[in-house]
């Protein structure tokens, strides 16, 4: 009796809930993923994995830009996604002390140990500081600007070159990501790893930060106690994200014994002008910065890694949806060289000792207002980072209404952020430059909380000038001297990771420009 007692009360009671799920849980619209008794919508959203990030853009639109996501029961994995400018404004700026990274940030991007993503509270204000003193350093401003066009000219131009003479297809993300890779590395630790080249060779690193990101992204829709399992039997995601590690540790570990050796002997890899950042951190002044310890190796271990991927992977995939989208849309092209032959190159016709180089000057490069416009806009419609994770320590109340529970996940999507007609006008999915420009000519500047790519307020990405100048002057050398053209039969598709990396590369064939 008692078991069948037991057996009727669990009909009941899973009668119960679906009668609550179809009688009280109606979906707002058709688009909106079921939400199932204790599976909650996970079904419906690992249905769209493949689309994710246009299926969550099809719901915000259609829900006034903000939509609870149910996951499975006790998963912890419910969120409140919203890509409303003012909900954004409010986590970002005028509420920002209630929203810190928190300690399920943390867990999940755990690999990047206590770098300044990860970092909260006092941490967090000693490594900003640390690191805007540093970038903002004319020395390195100077070394970042030669490590760029030095990589350009002897790693980025001969490579082009030698796919153009041979007819061949190269992959241009692979090809930006090792531009990236190499440039960014050179500015954390001084040490060109050589990963742009005709060889193109297998870079180990650079494989363990792209296995990484992909776990990183899966723990999102995953319950904490599947990818942990995972991580213990050594199994899927979490199997390559243990490899990872350990490659990442051991290179690291290697850069920074050589570079104390260098330090210690005094001598240097880079020229006596350059100032890389493992140098500048080794010899860190402790006084003004308490709780930042340089003699600790995994404090410089995980400065190296967040250094890393801020600038290869952020920038790398910036260039690839730029050029995407250039080669789709010729008529900008046209524009953009007309800008740099009336605006850089006219000047070098008056100025006979002007030469190639002078071009890639920082304050020249600014002139380039379209330039600008077009990079702003392909960063709008393709955020390298397509969303971010926040939570309040506190309940709070959001502009939009929205009531958050303390300790709660919320999520902006910036992918679908850029794309919102309510936000961007009824042309938002649209490729237009000139929506950056104003009547006058001048660039036009819209709030960080509507163009999040370089985050808002208090944690407004540091290297936001860094990455707009190398994407511009990559621009300007490949625009200029090089037509591309995209290998027909391709599928174009984000793939499924923290960063906006297509799915499949994107191959295209080269030919060099005759210029008169």
């Amino acid at each position: 009796m008692a078991l069948i007692s037991l057996f009727e009360i669990s009909i009941a009671f899973f009668c119960f809930l679906l009668f609550r799920y179809f009688l009280i849980n109606k979906k707002p619209h058709r688009l909106c993923p079921t939400n199932w008794p204790f599976l909650g919508m996970i079904p419906g959203l690992l249905v769209e994995i493949h689309r994710v990030y246009d299926f969550i853009t099809e719901i915000l639109e259609v829900t006034n830009l903000t939509y609870p996501c149910i996951g499975p029961c006790f998963a912890n994995l419910d969120m409140l996604v919203t890509v409303d400018p003012a909900n954004i404004h409010h986590i970002m700026s005028s509420n920002f002390a209630n929203y810190p990274k928190g300690p399920e940030f943390k867990k999940l991007f755990d690999i990047l140990g206590d770098g300044i993503f990860n970092a909260d509270s006092e941490l967090w204000k000693d490594l900003r500081k640390s690191a805007q003193s540093m970038m903002m350093n004319p020395e390195f401003q100077k070394f970042s600007l030669a490590t760029s066009s030095n990589k350009l000219e002897k790693g980025l131009v001969p490579l082009l070159d030698h796919v153009a003479k041979e007819k061949l297809v190269v992959d241009l993300q692979d090809m930006f990501q090792r531009f990236t890779f190499d440039t960014t590395f050179v500015l954390a630790t001084g040490y060109d790893p050589g990963c742009l080249s005709v060889e193109m060779p297998e870079v180990e690193f650079a494989r363990a930060l792209d296995d990484a990101e992909e776990a990183i992204f899966f723990r999102h829709i995953k319950p904490e106690i599947l990818w942990r399992l995972q991580g213990l039997l050594g199994l899927g995601d979490e199997k390559k994200m243990t490899k990872a590690r350990a490659t990442l540790d051991r290179v690291c570990s290697k850069y920074i014994a050589t570079k104390r050796d260098e330090v210690s002997r005094g001598t240097n890899n880079v020229d006596s002008h350059s100032k890389d950042l493992l140098t500048s951190y080794m010899n860190l002044d402790t006084t003004k910065y308490k709780l930042l310890n340089p003699s600790d190796e995994r404090f410089l271990r995980d400065t190296i890694l967040t250094f890393m991927l801020a600038g290869r992977d952020t920038t790398g995939s910036g260039l690839t949806w730029f050029f995407w989208l250039l080669i789709k849309t010729p008529e900008v092209i046209a524009k953009i060289r007309q800008e740099i032959n009336t605006t850089l190159f006219q000047r070098s016709k008056v100025n006979d000792d002007a030469s190639d180089s002078d071009s890639f000057n920082p304050q020249e490069l600014k002139k380039l207002v379209y330039l600008h416009g077009a990079i702003c806009e392909a960063l709008r419609l393709y955020p390298p980072v397509p969303f971010q994770h926040k939570s309040p320590t506190k309940p709070d109340v959001l502009p939009s209404g929205h009531k958050v529970d303390a300790n709660s996940k919320i999520l902006f999507c910036l992918y679908s952020l850029g794309r919102m007609k309510s936000v961007w006008g009824e042309d938002a999915l649209e490729f237009k430059p000139e929506r950056w420009i104003s009547e006058s000519g001048n660039s036009v500047h819209e709030p960080s909380y509507k163009f999040l790519s370089f985050n808002a307020g208090p944690r407004t990405c540091l290297g936001k000038e860094v990455a707009m100048m190398q994407m511009k002057t990559v621009a300007v050398k490949i625009i200029q001297n090089y037509e591309m053209k995209i290998v027909e039969g391709q599928q174009i598709e984000p793939a499924p990771s923290v960063i906006l990396h297509m799915k499949h590369g994107l191959k295209v064939t080269v030919t060099k420009r005759c210029l008169v």
